[in-house]
């Protein structure tokens, strides 16, 4: 072929090619585009391990038995729920916990929330007993507690029975659907002669120094069940819109507790919005009464909340009228839960993880227990070696039982003929990888 045949063969292929082209779709023109990543859902929370089942009724007729030391796992929607109490006459103080917990997307509003009232059989309320928590913007899980004062309160002193109402009132529109429910009963024995029966004058108040060294990788639970243990210092963990992280804090009698959280800049996705109640700080008592809660608005760009200094834990608080002193009335694990409102997914990337720094500051010597007649730790109230261990190594309570059983089983090995070198080896061994699992964040 000569030289003018093969630019005439060379120019129609080319015509032919623009052709063929011009007939695809723009589509298969286009370079393809990588779907967006589906966002993960949220981690759920995590019930207690040994919660038993449990069906309230809606009256007291037929009301199941619940026996202090135990937490159990209901259903309650709009309405009532009954259980039973049989309570001997010993000063005893009873608290029954109610957690509920809403479905992912759930409509809630102000006039959403949970109740928690101690009867008589004769259908009256034991004084000063109820207690009711209410939703914000989201829909978390939130906490009331019912209280049969022992020791105070001599219309409900005797013993028998008595009936516990955990009401779940709705507003208009929100979501009818029963929801999860977790019960917990616990008992912090009579105290003994001669304690205080009046609320402290005065306590040292005003901001707490909040530290401000490096922070440490601190990934926080679901909930009361998996919280993460913190000690005073500096905490980094990971937040997403709509998500809530938990975490406990051991206070001791004579501490306070001063708490901020920092929410960091997040992916914008517009270049500006606002969430009210973006982020929000919630401080729950030993009992999972509400102490202390604080909200704030979140642009993207930064936010914070500083909690006011707790009271030193005194049993005294408790015949306070102030609510932020009332529940500091007893040692033991103090539970922390962090919010990052879900309204914030409307102009950040959703899914996407943003940075939470938490300032903890533990103040004061521990001081000396009330004299109670029995041991309170079998209520699951006090602060021992082993809770302040636990706060060290970042251990969740699950974690933290799994430590002790496996130094239990050192301690029997040990028995059995091994080394004692060999054995603390196993067992820091052990303590040490719980702790790295306390010190990474999970970011889900």
């Amino acid at each position: 072929m000569d030289v003018v045949g093969r630019v005439r063969t060379t120019a129609l292929a080319a015509a032919l090619g623009l052709v063929s082209a011009a007939a695809l779709p723009a589509a298969a023109l286009a370079a393809p585009v990588p779907a967006a990543p589906v966002p993960q859902p949220l981690p759920a929370y995590r019930p207690a391990d040994d919660a038993k089942p449990v069906e309230g009724k809606p009256s007291t007729a037929d009301a199941p038995q619940l026996q202090a030391g135990s937490t159990y796992a209901d259903r309650i929607a709009p309405g009532d729920r009954v259980y039973r109490l049989v309570l001997e006459q010993d000063q005893s103080n009873v608290y029954v916990s109610a957690v509920v917990r809403p479905d992912a997307g759930a409509k809630v509003s102000y006039g959403d929330g949970i109740q928690v009232e101690i009867m008589t059989t004769a259908g009256r309320s034991c004084p000063d007993s109820s207690g009711r928590a209410g939703f914000g913007y989201d829909p978390v899980p939130i906490s009331a507690v019912g209280v049969r004062w022992g020791a105070e309160d001599l219309d409900c002193a005797a013993g028998g029975v008595y009936y516990v109402k955990v009401t779940r009132t709705s507003a208009k529109g929100s979501d009818p659907r029963e929801w999860p429910l977790e019960l917990r009963v616990q008992r912090e024995p009579g105290r003994a002669p001669g304690g205080p029966t009046a609320a402290p004058s005065a306590w040292p108040s005003g901001p707490a120094p909040l530290p401000g060294t490096e922070a440490v990788g601190r990934g926080g639970g679901t909930g009361f069940n998996d919280a993460r243990a913190l000690g005073a210092g500096v905490w980094r963990d990971e937040l997403r819109a709509g998500q809530t992280r938990w975490y406990r804090v051991p206070l001791d009698w004579g501490q306070q507790l001063g708490l901020g959280a920092e929410l960091s800049a997040a992916t914008m996705t517009k270049p500006s919005g606002s969430a009210s109640g973006g982020l929000v700080v919630s401080l729950y008592s030993p009992f999972r009464g509400l102490v202390s809660e604080k909200d704030t608005s979140y642009d993207g760009k930064q936010a914070g909340v500083t909690l006011g200094k707790t009271p030193p834990v005194a049993y005294e608080n408790r015949f306070s009228h102030d609510k932020d002193v009332e529940h500091a009335s007893i040692a033991g694990w103090y539970y922390v839960a962090v919010t990052m409102g879900a309204k914030a997914a409307e102009f950040t990337a959703d899914g996407t993880t943003v940075p939470l720094t938490l300032r903890v500051d533990v103040a004061g010597t521990p001081g000396k227990a009330p004299a109670y007649k029995e041991e309170p730790a079998a209520g699951g109230f006090g602060v021992g070696a082993s809770d302040r261990e636990a706060a060290k190594a970042g251990l969740t309570a699950p974690e933290a039982a799994e430590a002790a059983d496996n130094a239990s089983v050192m301690r029997v090995v040990a028995g059995a003929g091994f080394g004692t070198g060999t054995v603390l080896l196993l067992v820091l061994g052990g303590w040490t990888l719980l702790g790295r699992r306390g010190r990474g964040t999970t970011s889900a």
